[in-house]
């Protein structure tokens, strides 16, 4: 498992669609598996879940985002990714994990 987590001073609707967008069109075995929007008052919560084959491991690895709001503030992002192992009682090779991760990082850090 891989994961950072961030607060953004971005627009809340263009963050979420250059992640959706970069990670989809970042590899061509990227998929969006399913996704959540929450709306209360000025709070905001989208929750998106890709996946996409990893080579190194030779498995399929999930990348987990949540887009959190409160009115003005900041967007505050989570990043988790799973999966990316073969071994029964502990993981080993997770290199796809960070690698599904080093994807987001190199779109937010732009």
């Amino acid at each position: 498992m891989a994961k950072i987590e961030r607060s953004i001073n971005e627009d809340f609707d263009q963050l979420l669609s250059n992640i959706e967008n970069g990670i989809l069109n970042g590899s061509m075995s990227a998929t969006l598996e399913d996704a959540s929007d929450f709306q209360s008052g000025t709070a905001r919560c989208s929750v998106r879940v890709f996946e996409r084959y990893s080579y190194a491991g030779g498995n399929r690895v999930s990348l987990n985002i949540t887009l959190f709001q409160n009115g003005k503030d900041p967007v505050h992002l989570s990043a988790i990714t799973a999966g990316g192992s073969q071994a029964v009682f502990f993981k080993i090779n997770t290199l796809g994990e960070e690698a599904f991760l080093d994807k987001l990082i190199e779109l937010l850090d732009v």
